[in-house]
C-alpha cells in the first residue's frame, strides 16, 4: 500500500500498521505542521489497537483529532523516494485517496516519485522513503 492504493509488486512494506509510508509521512506532516508530535507518540507501535491498521485509517484519525482543535488541511506534497515499482499509473489513485481521506481537493495533493539512483538501501530496492509537507489553517468559526 502506497498513498492509500495497492500497487502490486512482488516485495511489500513492513510495519507495525500496512506500513504505507505515504500516509504515515502525511500524517506526520499535518502532527508536526500543528505542533502535535509525530505519528509515533499518537499511534505508538507497541499498542494492539494499531496493528495492522491501514495508513488511510491513522490520516483520517490525524484528521479527525486536529479538526477538534480547529485545524484542517489546506494543501499536501509528497516525495516518494523508490527504484520500484514505477508509481507513474497510481499517481492520480493516490492523490485522489489522500484527497477523500483529508477532505480536500485533488488538486490540493502533490505526489512526486523520484528514485535514488542506485544509492543505499533504497537505490538498491530494499527500502523505500516518503517525504511530505502540510499546509494547514485554522478554520474560520
Amino acid at each position: 500500500m502506497l498513498g492509500g492504493v495497492h500497487i502490486p509488486y512482488s516485495w511489500g512494506l513492513s510495519g507495525h500498521s500496512d506500513g504505507d509510508a505515504v500516509m504515515h509521512a502525511i500524517a506526520d506532516a499535518l502532527l508536526g505542521a500543528a505542533g502535535k508530535g509525530d505519528i509515533g507518540a499518537m499511534f505508538p507501535p507497541g499498542d494492539r489497537r494499531y496493528a495492522g491498521i491501514t495508513g488511510r485509517a491513522l490520516l483520517a484519525q490525524v484528521r479527525t483529532a486536529l479538526a477538534t482543535e480547529g485545524w484542517m488541511p489546506v494543501n499536501i506534497d509528497v516525495t516518494i523516494i523508490a527504484e520500484a515499482p514505477q508509481l507513474g499509473p497510481y499517481r492520480n489513485a493516490m492523490r485522489n485517496a489522500i484527497a477523500q481521506t483529508l477532505e480536500i481537493p485533488p488538486d490540493a495533493v502533490g505526489i512526486k516519485a523520484k528514485t535514488n539512483e542506485g544509492l543505499d538501501a533504497i537505490g538498491r530496492g530494499e527500502a523505500i522513503a516518503a517525504h511530505a509537507v502540510a499546509l494547514i489553517k485554522f478554520a474560520d468559526g
